[in-house]
C-alpha cells in the first residue's frame, strides 16, 4: 500500500529526534523539522510526505537543497562557540547521490571546516533511511547579531552543548 501523506506525518521519527522550530518562516512551513545532537553534531531531518515530492513521488531536489542549507549553516551555531548571527547563503553547492522516496525519514549533519571574520565554511550529507542520498558544501556570510528567541533556548537536545543567551 502507498503511503499517503497523513501516514507519512503521523510516522515518529527516529530516536532522539524532537520538533523544533529552525530556519525561519518557510523552513517552518515545509516541516516539520525534529532535530538531534548526536555524536558532536547538530542533525535535522523531516519525513517525506507528499507536499515534498515531484512528480515521481520522491522528494523533490529543491527541498533536500533547503535541508541541506539550513544545517549547514544551522551547525555552526551549535558545533562551534560563534555568537548568533544571520548567515546569509553565498554559494551552495550540492550532489544528488540517490532519491528519497515518499515515506523516507531524511536527516542531514554537516562539519564546519572553518570559520573567519567573516565567513564559514562548511560540509555536509543527507541520508534516506540511512542511505546517503545528498552531499553538500556551503559558504555563509557571517551577518549581523540575532536576537536570541525562546525557541533557541528551547531547543535543548540530550548532550548538545547550552549556549549563553546574548548580552548575558
Amino acid at each position: 500500500m502507498k503511503p499517503t501523506l497523513d501516514s507519512t506525518l503521523e510516522a515518529a521519527p527516529p530516536p532522539g529526534f524532537q520538533p523544533v522550530q529552525t530556519g525561519g518562516t518557510f523552513a517552518t512551513s515545509n516541516g516539520p523539522l525534529y532535530a538531534r545532537w548526536h555524536e558532536h553534531h547538530f542533525e535535522l531531518g523531516f519525513r517525506v510526505a507528499e507536499r515534498h515530492t515531484n512528480p515521481g513521488l520522491n522528494c523533490h531536489g529543491g527541498m533536500l537543497s533547503t535541508l541541506a542549507d539550513i544545517v549547514l549553516s544551522s551547525a555552526a551555531h551549535y558545533q562551534t562557540d560563534m555568537p548568533r548571527q544571520f548567515l546569509p547563503t553565498i554559494s551552495l553547492q550540492v550532489d544528488f547521490m540517490a532519491i528519497a522516496r515518499l515515506g523516507s525519514w531524511v536527516h542531514g549533519r554537516a562539519d564546519i571546516l572553518k570559520v573567519t571574520r567573516n565567513l564559514i565554511f562548511s560540509q555536509g550529507s543527507l541520508f534516506a533511511d540511512g542511505e546517503i542520498v545528498l552531499r553538500a558544501s556551503g559558504l555563509f556570510r557571517r551577518g549581523p547579531l540575532v536576537p536570541d528567541s525562546d525557541s533557541d533556548h528551547e531547543l535543548t537536545l540530550p548532550g548538545m552543548p547550552q549556549r549563553q543567551r546574548q548580552g548575558q
